[in-house]
């Protein structure tokens, strides 16, 4: 399972990575779609920073960690970081619905992705928890 999360985590580095790209760059955004869909108004949006650290980059740091904790099958520890990235993520997800009413592509593969690093946790802390209680009724 440790392994499936860090993949994922990885995952959401590169994608993470993409769209700190866009928040910096000027140009034409490469996932431009149409008035509904477009990065860059997003990326660019006052909603991209947090104390002046772009979301992005928070979202680097925070995958990385991830990534560490289920490498080091830090469960408990891993599942309480998956809930806050799953909480900050669907207030951004609300941002941009609600507010700028843009969607971006990359944000968007990023709430599947910490959604899926949740549901994941929540499993796999579960599992550990129902074998440690069979483990000790058998002792």
């Amino acid at each position: 399972m440790r392994y499936v999360i860090v993949l994922l985590a990885l995952a959401g580095v590169v994608v993470s990575a993409l769209a700190l790209r866009v928040h910096y760059d000027t140009g034409t955004e490469p996932c431009s779609i149409n008035e509904k869909w477009d990065c860059g108004i997003v990326n660019h949006s006052p909603f991209a920073e947090v104390a002046h650290v772009p979301v992005a980059a928070i979202g680097i740091g925070g995958y990385l960690t991830l990534g560490v904790l289920a490498f080091l099958r830090k469960r408990a520890l891993l599942t309480a970081f998956a809930l806050i990235g799953l909480g900050f993520a669907l207030y951004l997800t609300n941002i941009e619905r609600t507010v700028l009413e843009v969607w971006c592509l990359y944000c968007v593969i990023s709430q599947g992705i910490i959604a899926s690093i949740t549901l994941l946790c929540l499993g796999w802390l579960a599992a550990a928890s129902w074998t440690n209680r069979r483990e000790q009724s058998r002792g």
